[in-house]
């Protein structure tokens, strides 16, 4: 299991939000790029980027900023937020992104995922957020029947590389991952889940290493790290150990 520090970017600067409300968000940077290499340095083997603007509006908004990122640092990243088809894909891989999440049109248009695994295999991810276990869309701004797992069965074959799940309720909020619920997932399906939403302590990571057998490769964390309350040093070196 890898530990994967976030960037969430909102009108070019580095935030984070809280439940993922717009309205509710912190500035920590407004250099993008130095904050990236700034976590590479720490340890981060794997960059995750979220176009907070891209997400809700539907189409990339933060180009410019991730471009600065991409430059910055060695170590792959992978990015979502407004990702709605092949073209916004293909030019998003060629500026250097290691993989892009699809979300949104991963429950609206499950066939751009199958088409998008053939056309980039190893580079696609499938973030699901869910609400209740009621999977999120929108910008979280739309909850809809469907639930995570029954959503990340329908990708089971179409190779894709990951699942990132979040718990919107706990996102940003620092009160534990949800554990039940990633397990949950990891155990239906067998494509690798990576764990978001409410990583606050090194505690937390230990809990998550100890379902790393039923399938949870990674952990995204954001605020804990910029807020201190969590070292990205020492939650690499834990994961290291084991």
């Amino acid at each position: 299991m890898i530990v994967i520090p976030a960037i969430d970017l909102k009108d070019g600067n580095c935030v984070r939000l809280e439940q993922g409300l717009m309205e509710r968000d912190t500035v920590y940077s407004d250099s993008p790029a130095a904050t990236a290499r700034r976590w590479q340095d720490e340890g981060g083997e794997l960059l995750h980027i979220v176009d907070l603007d891209g997400a809700f509006a539907g189409v990339p908004k933060n180009r410019a900023a991730i471009e600065a990122i991409v430059k910055a640092i060695e170590i792959p990243a992978q990015l979502g937020g407004g990702i709605r088809d092949l073209a916004t894909i293909e030019a998003y891989l060629s500026l250097g992104l290691s993989r892009v999440i699809i979300g949104t049109a991963a429950q609206r248009n499950p066939q751009l995922v199958t088409e998008a695994c053939r056309r980039f295999p190893g580079r696609i991810v499938v973030g699901i957020d869910a609400k209740n276990g009621l999977v999120a869309v929108q910008g979280w701004a739309e909850v809809t029947d469907v639930t995570a797992v029954e959503l990340a069965k329908k990708f089971e074959g179409d190779g894709v590389t990951a699942i990132i799940y979040t718990d919107i309720a706990r996102d940003g909020m620092l009160q534990g991952p949800n554990l039940e619920a990633t397990r949950a997932l990891a155990e239906a399906v067998n494509i690798p889940v990576i764990a978001s939403g409410g990583v606050s302590s090194l505690k937390d990571i230990e809990n998550l290493l100890a379902i790393e057998q039923y399938g949870v490769a990674g952990v995204i964390t954001g605020k804990a790290i910029y807020s201190g309350s969590l070292s990205l040093r020492e939650a690499v070196a834990l994961t290291k150990r084991g």
